[in-house]
């Protein structure tokens, strides 16, 4: 029963920074989309969310005219207004405003949106949500002039109701956002990626009943493959002792069940011929659920996933992860990613390249990825921003994180293609951070004991034996996978004496190696040994891929990375000019001859 009291724990966790629970599976619901154009105001000072005496205006009794959230316009040639959503400029969402607007391509701070909206079928008996995939970092919300909620965290959905607020003609919708880089939060002041502010994933109203499906989770049982096991949560005041629907055609399960007192039922379904989701055979089944007034649909493959000693075992077998790590942007658009399309261009290169594992670094992608990674056969790491110098004993900062892994766990957790759930990469070691990553280890299982735990940590050269490398973390005896990075001949070392190398590893864990790379600026040739060559990096990886193939616990590797991506700490005019230079792909799409190594290599292990 263990696991059905995890699934739960998650369908009725508590977020700190979201005040409404997530709706599950928005991408099949029915919704009216506010993507497109939305007016917006940059606000350096924070005028239209502060007081002269700097007290925020959606806190006093009586915010003034300057309280941009409330939308005014002047009564009359004598009204005083200093603002005008109406004829403010236009940025497109989703989207950041860095890639479509030059005068903003570095701006950090806070930037009010503004979108108007009808509800054509408004129905007083329906209930209304309001949904975004993500906002980059701290937002908060107004719907026709009244504060909704907040939400912080840049990488992940939050909703909120506005039943009470809406009406069926002239609504509005103002978004307050701050991407300001800040010590205490996740991530913290220091990354190397772009720091993309904005509205940057969809934007959508849902209507629904008065009781509806909020959650639900559908997954093969761990201990046994003729077992299906999962539950339902809905929300709304006949939830409890109310009969949910679960149908699955295809293997002719068609089974009803009644909700407890707190509008949830857990379930069990025996099955007979199923076929295993895989990276081979990446089978879906639909899956239908309903309850009076609701419905809704999905794609759900059904596998397991586990270690046993140094392996990693899907549906019993041996894989190995044949993988690549990747950044959130469109090489081809600039900025953010954040389409179907924006996904089948990453996850089609990486299939290109032979890849049955990608790493979605350092933070939750759009859920698209994931979606369109059940379908192709495509096994996904995914990962929260806890990124080098987090405040570890800053028990704000802990919640942040905690909440951010809840939000990708609860968005995710019926996807197949998903088996890696990541803690952090490349954390300075203390004890202060060994307590952070442990707890958040211990509270991600209580939520999802299904999938694998791990963290991209960090190596180094044995003293008294720089040729020999080691990995001394406490934290690799928390996690299933022991991950880390290593760059032997790009930071550090000589890259002929790559050959040389060997790890000492004295865990009984499968081993990743989470990045190694070197970067080269496409297009650029020298010899093997000039630095930014893409004879260079075609090197590294040629020396570099059959001595990590000698440890003998490796059961995957995902280089950094597919694409060069922006990151305004790679300066160099010449070759970086604002680009992390270690993708396989150009920012321009153009493959480097590394590309066709890493590709090579993997067809040999076929």
């Amino acid at each position: 029963m263990k696991q059905l009291l995890t699934v739960a724990a998650l369908l009725i966790a508590t977020l700190s920074w979201a005040n409404e629970p997530l709706l599950q599976n928005t991408y099949s619901r029915k919704s009216i989309t506010l993507n497109g154009r939305w007016h917006y105001i940059v606000d350096v000072y924070e005028t239209g969310y502060y007081n002269y005496r700097h007290q925020p205006h959606d806190q006093t009794e009586n915010p003034g005219s300057s309280a941009y959230f409330l939308n005014k316009k002047a009564a009359n040639k004598s009204a005083r207004v200093e603002y005008d959503f109406d004829a403010a400029p236009t940025l497109l969402v989703p989207g950041d405003w860095n890639s479509q607007k030059e005068n903003l391509f570095y701006y950090e701070g806070t930037l009010w949106y503004k979108k108007s909206f009808d509800l054509p079928d408004y129905d007083v008996a329906k209930r209304y949500y309001l949904h975004f995939g993500a906002v980059n970092y701290y937002a908060d919300i107004y719907v026709n002039g009244k504060k909704l909620g907040s939400h912080k965290g840049g990488f992940t959905p939050f909703n909120f109701e506005m039943t009470k607020l809406v009406k069926a003609k002239d609504n509005f919708v103002i978004v307050k956002v701050d991407n300001k880089r800040a010590a205490d939060e996740v991530p913290t002041l220091s990354t190397d990626w772009w720091n993309y502010g904005g509205i940057t994933r969809d934007v959508s109203i849902f209507e629904l009943s008065a009781t509806f499906i909020q959650d639900y989770t559908l997954q093969l049982d761990k201990e046994n493959d003729k077992l299906l096991k999962g539950a339902v949560q809905l929300n709304g005041t006949a939830k409890a002792n109310s009969s949910v629907a679960i149908s699955i055609p295809e293997l002719r399960i068609s089974k009803t069940f009644t909700t407890d007192a707190n509008g949830v039922v857990e379930f069990e379904i025996p099955v007979k011929k199923l076929q295993k989701w895989s990276d081979k055979n990446p089978k879906l089944y639909d899956v239908a659920l309903s309850v009076t007034g609701d419905e809704l649909s999905d794609k759900i493959g059904f596998r397991h996933i586990e270690t046993q000693g140094s392996d990693i075992l899907l549906n019993g077998e041996k894989v190995f992860l044949k993988g690549i790590s990747i950044h959130e942007e469109n090489v081809m658009r600039g900025g953010r990613a954040y389409s179907m399309e924006d996904a089948k261009i990453l996850l089609g290169w990486a299939k290109e390249l032979g890849c049955n594992f990608v790493r979605l670094a350092h933070y939750p992608h759009n859920v698209n990825m994931a979606r369109l990674a059940d379908e192709m056969g495509m096994l996904v790491w995914e990962e929260i921003p806890v990124y080098w110098t987090i405040e570890w004993t800053n028990e704000a900062t802990y919640k942040k994180a905690e909440t951010q892994i809840t939000e990708v766990v609860s968005r995710d957790k019926n996807r197949a293609s998903v088996i890696v759930w990541s803690m952090a990469n490349e954390t300075p070691q203390s004890e202060e951070r060994l307590t952070f990553l442990t707890r958040l280890a211990t509270y991600t299982r209580e939520i999802d004991n299904t999938r694998l735990i791990t963290a991209a940590l960090e190596d180094h050269g044995k003293e008294g034996d720089k040729n020999t490398m080691i990995v001394e973390d406490k934290f690799a005896k928390v996690v299933d996978i022991l991950s880390f990075n290593q760059y032997y001949g790009w930071y550090g070392g000589k890259i002929d004496n790559i050959k040389n190398l060997r790890w000492d590893i004295d865990i009984d864990k499968p081993v990743i190696i989470s990045e190694f790379g070197a970067g080269a600026l496409q297009g650029y040739h020298a010899d093997s040994l000039t630095v930014w060559s893409e004879e260079h990096q075609e090197l590294l990886y040629k020396e570099t891929l059959p001595t990590l193939a000698k440890i003998p616990q490796l059961s995957g590797i995902t280089p950094w990375i597919l694409v060069d991506f922006r990151s305004p700490r790679r300066m160099h005019d010449m070759y970086q000019n604002g680009w992390n230079r270690k993708g396989l792909i150009s920012e321009t799409g153009n493959k480097k001859k590394a590309f066709y190594t890493l590709q090579k290599f993997y067809k040999e292990i076929d």
